[in-house]
This record gives C-alpha cells, sequence and structure tokens, in this order.
C-alpha cells in the first residue's frame, strides 16, 4: 500500500502517477482532500500524532512524506510530521521516501552536489538537515529527493508574476533578475519519488531530482512570456528595505528573509548523479512552462525545448 502524505501538487502528481499504472494509494491530509479517481482512498488525519497515523498508515509499503507547513512553522511542526512518519516506516517496513529541498546545504558557492556537507545557517535548513539525518539514524529504509524552486503553477517566482504579466504590467521578483538559478518542475519530482521508492540503489542516500540547465530569473520569465503567448515582461526586482520593511508585518516574507541568498547570488543545482543512476531527466522546459501557464497536461505541439 502506497501512502501519500500531502495533497499539494507533488502529492497529488504522485497518486495520479500510481493511478495511471493501476496501483492504489491512500492520501493522507487533515482535511481529508485530495485528487479524486478510483484508485486513490482520502483520508483525514493528523500526521503529527503519531498514534492516528499508525492506524492510516497500517500495511504501508511506502509511505512519502510530501507535506510542506508554513515557513514560520518549521521549527515547532515538522518535528513530530516526521518522527510520525518515520515511526510508522519502522513498524510497518514501509520505504519512506521524502521531498527535501536545497536549504540544508547553506550558501553555497559551486553547483549543488549530493556529496556536500548539510551545512545550514538558517533555522529552516537546519531543521531540514535534522529530519533527513534522523530519518537515515533510523532502523528504515528511506530516501530523500532535493529539489530547487519549483516550475508549477503555484509556486514562487511563477505565482508572482504571472498575473502581473497576463494583464501587461511590471511583475516584481523577489531576487535579483541576472543571476543564475535553478528550477525543478513539479512533475519531475513526483516521478523521481516513485521511482526511486521501489529501487534499493535509493534507499539510504539523497538525490537531487532532474533539474533543467540554469536560467536566470529574467531568462525564465521572458520564455514563460513566450511559451503562454504573452508579451515580454516588464520585470522589476524588489529593493532589500522593501522586503525588510514587509517582513514587519508579513510572515512568510520575514521567513523569506533568512534565505533570501539563493536569489540573489548563483543557486545552482546538480543532478546527474540521478540520471547517471538511473537515468531520469528532466522534462523538456517548455512543456514545464507551458504546463504551469495554462495549468494543462497538453503539450504544445510547436515546441522550443532542449
Amino acid at each position: 500500500m502506497h501512502v501519500i502524505v500531502g495533497a499539494g501538487s507533488i502529492g497529488t502528481a504522485i497518486a495520479e502517477e500510481l493511478a495511471a499504472a493501476g496501483t492504489p494509494s491512500t492520501v493522507v491530509t487533515r482535511s481529508g482532500s485530495g485528487p479524486v479517481h478510483p484508485l486513490v482512498k482520502r483520508t483525514a488525519a493528523d500526521v503529527s500524532d503519531a498514534a492516528a497515523f499508525r492506524k492510516v498508515a497500517k500495511g504501508a509499503t511506502v509511505i512519502y512524506n510530501c507535506v510542506n507547513p508554513p515557513y514560520h512553522a518549521w521549527p515547532k511542526e515538522w518535528p513530530p510530521i516526521s518522527r510520525s512518519m518515520i515511526t510508522a516506516a519502522e513498524e510497518n517496513d514501509a520505504v519512506l521516501a521524502i521531498t527535501g529541498n536545497l536549504y540544508g546545504y547553506g550558501p553555497v558557492d559551486r553547483p549543488m552536489t549530493e556529496d556536500m556537507p548539510l551545512a545550514a545557517t538558517s533555522v529552516k535548513g537546519r531543521v531540514r538537515a535534522a529530519m533527513w539525518e534522523e530519518a537515515l539514524a533510523a532502523p528504515i529504509r528511506t530516501l530523500e529527493v532535493r529539489a530547487s524552486d519549483y516550475i508549477g503553477p503555484r509556486y514562487t517566482i511563477m505565482e508572482m508574476t504571472l498575473p502581473a504579466m497576463r494583464a501587461g504590467k511590471t511583475a516584481w521578483v523577489p531576487g535579483a533578475l541576472d543571476v543564475p538559478h535553478s528550477y525543478t518542475y513539479v512533475g519531475d519530482v513526483a516521478h523521481t519519488l516513485v521511482e526511486l521508492a521501489s529501487d534499493q540503489r535509493a534507499w539510504g542516500k539523497a538525490w537531487h531530482a532532474p533539474t533543467a540547465p540554469p536560467l536566470t530569473a529574467r531568462e525564465i520569465l521572458t520564455r514563460l512570456a513566450k511559451v503562454a503567448g504573452l508579451p515580454a515582461p516588464r520585470l522589476r526586482s524588489y529593493p532589500l528595505l522593501a522586503v525588510r520593511a514587509a517582513a514587519l508585518t508579513d510572515k512568510f516574507v520575514k521567513e523569506f528573509l533568512e534565505v533570501r541568498y539563493q536569489h540573489v547570488r548563483p543557486f545552482v543545482l546538480d543532478s546527474e548523479r540521478v540520471r547517471a543512476t538511473f537515468g531520469l531527466t528532466y522534462t523538456p522546459l517548455d512543456e514545464a512552462l507551458y504546463r504551469t501557464a495554462v495549468g494543462s497536461e497538453k503539450v504544445p505541439s510547436k515546441s522550443t525545448s532542449e
């Protein structure tokens, strides 16, 4: 039995991929939400309640951690959620497949590879690093798939800029416009988690999801506009003073300040190891951007994908 914790873009994509292959799954959220499909069972449970989750996860063969608490709540909410899943994985002899990110590496001065130390200087980065180290130390089979900022309709730079771009207005971005940055398509993260959960070569290790070559914010938004049939965007970067002012009243912006380094200096992900080991590659960039822009699985007939 595949148990998916979280029904955001990653959790939903995993459930849909499993269903397409004829594999049933259980999606667990506090509200009982999730994709509607005959092979997808939706269950309401508080995963931080270990006793409650043990009942839901009974019989699991794979547990996917696709949760993402609010930024400001990470230190409080992540530890019990993570430990609850570790406990359930141990009791069921299930594989724990974790959706990870790059915060644990901290500021870097070269492309990120899986062998780099987890040297986070931020609170959120230390939380994520501790989660992974605790999972590795537990008597379970586990893996973590790490990705950079997502390409998807509800994430970071896309969500912040698309409405303005569609309206022909200036789009403001939270970081620098002209430094290289890696972006990972949400569908590739989900597919990698599914593939690696069933491959013992992946267990006990962290892996980087297949990710396209880095682009600057200006480059990816200009490309997004072209794919979506929009005019070339007018782009501006929020000044640091403006971000700090907004942080006084906005919890998300306050937390963003801690990891703003990721958006004002080169932030490049190397995903060669997952390609060399498992043959996994990233979705062509224009296809990913098209799906982001129109919210559709339809692939454009004329693509300038790499």
